[in-house]
């Protein structure tokens, strides 16, 4: 009987897996997971435990079959495909620079020994790539590419597969899922049952009131499913299927839609990971010396005296994940304030988020650090005190994180230096002053426009 692996990567469920039903119809499948050193050393505490978790229990769903090897996919694909007799292994594509060119590469090795790699399936609902204009050339813009990914559409999810053949652990040599690394983050329960059930929480309530709600970081207004799809224990298409039309219900749709966007603009020009998408933006003078990397340790420990600011980076510290919103803010500040590279802060999150993915994560900063497509304006520069006070008007979201500003009077949490009885104990004052910092910023900008 044929033999078929199905190579798991950001596709960790059973619902609604297209590779791992095609796996299954091939054969006799052996269910496999490469644990890539690169990955390990690129990724922080909370996003390798959430991995590691996630595995466990996937695996415990497939009765304790997936095969977790440790090392270079390069290598242990094929080898594994020798071992196990098999002629053909099938993975979701993936269309990350990495991801791509390392499938490639497996691909290759494959071939050379008669077997192959089919990709069927992906982490999206429609594949980078595929959503063009009419003359065939890539989308720039969000709207005009949310219109065709609109038109264009997605097949409806398919079910679990009711029975599965599967040959695996402990047949087969398994390096095991590692212990999770020691932890400060207090983590989302994981897996695909986790993933629904935060799902229900957020359809049965906040989806009703999210066009209206989902800036307010004061309220659990946001579905925090960003974790579940970075490690694929839930398909977008999955949750596509759950909305209907409504205004709520369109405004979470553009959203998944904006995680496709990003993704589609990474796969056009998979440079941007890292680069400016605006090369003019290259000119931008930013700071890096000594003093420079004092501030990026104030920003990164959430000690810089703006008080949303410090907030969003105590919540990241301590959940591996934060608001959308007030990423916006955090971000404008780090790039507009401090005046640092946008880089800086786009590392931080990837080892800190455990929804880290390279297409959001960095494109997200290049919209807010104005280098990117559908860029902000860079002299749009978020007030941190103003956007503390539209979203966070009580100061319920700062206090939470920020224990030692419980006692500030409301007028002045967001700003407890303008306090009469000044900066509380424990906490900091401003480490620059906004106000300067956005004359600066502006000045610098002019170096980019020569105006």
């Amino acid at each position: 009987m044929p033999a078929a692996i199905v190579w798991f990567r950001r596709d960790l469920r059973l619902a609604d897996h297209p590779a791992l039903s095609a796996a299954l119809a091939h054969g006799t499948t052996t269910p496999l997971f490469v644990l890539d050193p690169l990955f390990v050393s690129r990724s922080g505490a909370a996003r390798l435990a959430f991995l590691y978790r996630s595995i466990r229990a996937l695996d415990a769903t497939m009765n304790r079959a997936i095969v977790v090897r440790h090392g270079d996919p390069l290598d242990i694909v094929p080898r594994f495909a020798k071992e196990v007799g098999a002629d053909c292994v099938f993975i979701s594509e993936d269309f990350g620079p990495y991801g791509a060119r390392r499938d490639n590469q497996v691909q290759q090795r494959l071939a050379a020994q008669g077997v192959r790699l089919e990709r069927v399936g992906s982490p999206y609902a429609v594949n980078p790539g595929l959503v063009r204009k009419p003359d065939g050339t890539p989308y720039a813009v969000f709207t005009p590419f949310s219109k065709g990914w609109l038109a264009r559409g997605w097949q409806s999810p398919i079910a679990a597969p009711n029975n599965m053949n599967l040959r695996g652990a402990p047949d087969v040599k398994c390096d095991g899922i590692p212990a999770d690394p020691e932890l400060v983050a207090q983590l989302p329960a994981a897996g695909e049952e986790a993933a629904w059930a935060r799902w229900e929480h957020f359809a049965s309530d906040a989806l009703s009131r999210y066009k209206d709600e989902r800036n307010n970081p004061d309220r659990d207004g946001c579905s925090m499913m960003s974790p579940y799809l970075r490690f694929g224990t839930v398909h977008p298409r999955q949750l596509l299927a759950e909305l209907h039309p409504d205004k709520h219900h369109d405004h979470y749709r553009s959203e998944l839609c904006w995680r496709e966007f990003y993704a589609d603009v990474l796969h056009h020009q998979p440079r941007t990971a890292w680069e400016n998408l605006q090369p003019k933006m290259t000119a931008m003078p930013v700071d890096t010396d000594a003093r420079a990397k004092e501030k990026f340790a104030a920003w990164c420990a959430g000690r810089t005296g703006y008080p949303i600011v410090d907030a969003g980076m105590r919540q990241l510290l301590a959940t591996g994940w934060m608001h959308n919103r007030v990423r916006m803010i955090v971000a404008s500040f780090l790039v507009k304030d401090l005046h640092l590279p946008w880089q800086w802060g786009a590392k931080f999150f990837m080892q800190h988020l455990v929804d880290g993915d390279i297409a959001s994560n960095n494109h997200g900063w290049q919209w807010t650090a104005g280098t990117g497509t559908d860029a902000a304006p860079y002299f749009r520069i978020f007030n941190p005190a103003m956007q503390a006070e539209k979203f966070d008007p009580n100061g319920a979201y700062v206090r939470e994180w920020l224990p030692e500003l419980a006692s500030v009077p409301d007028k002045f949490v967001h700003a407890p230096h303008e306090s009469p009885s000044g900066v509380p104990g424990g906490y900091v004052a401003p480490i620059v002053n906004h106000h300067e910092e956005r004359d600066e910023a502006l000045r610098r900008y002019k170096v980019v426009t020569g105006k």
